[in-house]
């Protein structure tokens, strides 16, 4: 599930406790949903609107943090599966880098070379017959790049809201980081004579959604995404 998705889960059982007559509030278009873990999403829904967290938990299967907020939590590789075109997109003024130098010393550089490292992923496993697979199975700095994806949709919707690339310009780097752990340390295609497999499988569709993440983040600061770099 994506943050939007859960969101209007917890939009469609407010609009539920109210039918009801269990509570006397407007039903909100949306809520603000952020994610706290792989897999895990929280929002602010009852607070807001001033009633009891648990009418809500309990119809979307949730729970009530120390704070009031609704969690909810999902299997962590559900979101690989729904990161598409539109994922996170808003209208972010223009922001982002410097081109040179082209190290990772510079932000910019390691996050256009995250994408391109991504793609390449993609075509190398494509030639060797590795197709992406159920998203299961993740675990240590994949469980950290999923967290990143699941965050960017709300880091773009701050950028929109306060007119000003920076909140998603400095996600989008802490993403690149956590792509470029997971490329060093979860290798996405078999070595040598390993035979591919599930984790692989897994692993080229995790690649695959973070090359679409980071593909939308440069283009909402105004970067047209590179295959090189």
């Amino acid at each position: 599930m994506t943050p939007a998705e859960v969101g209007a889960a917890l939009v469609a059982a407010v609009r539920d406790a109210v039918a009801r007559g269990e509570a006397d509030v407007p039903v909100p278009a949306d809520v603000a949903v952020s994610c706290t873990g792989a897999g895990v999403y929280e929002s602010p829904v009852a607070l807001r609107l001033g009633i009891d967290p648990r009418m809500i938990a309990g119809r979307v299967g949730g729970e009530v943090t120390s704070r009031g907020f609704v969690r909810v939590r999902v299997e962590p590789g559900a979101l690989v599966g729904r990161v598409d075109d539109a994922y996170g997109m808003a209208a972010v003024p223009p922001g982002g880098w410097a081109e040179w130098p082209r190290t990772f010393d510079n932000p910019g550089f390691a996050v256009r070379y995250a994408y391109a490292r991504a793609g390449w992923v993609g075509r190398w496993a494509e030639g060797l017959g590795v197709r992406a697979g159920a998203p299961v199975g993740y675990l240590g700095e994949e469980l950290e790049l999923l967290k990143a994806l699941g965050e960017l949709p709300g880091r773009a919707a701050q950028a929109e809201r306060e007119c000003d690339a920076r909140p998603l310009a400095g996600h989008l780097e802490r993403l690149a980081g956590a792509y470029h752990d997971v490329h060093e340390r979860c290798p996405a295609l078999p070595k040598g004579d390993e035979k591919p497999g599930a984790v692989h499988a897994a692993r080229v569709g995790l690649a695959g959604a973070a090359r679409t993440a980071l593909g939308n983040g440069l283009k909402m600061i105004g970067e047209t995404p590179r295959e090189r770099v």
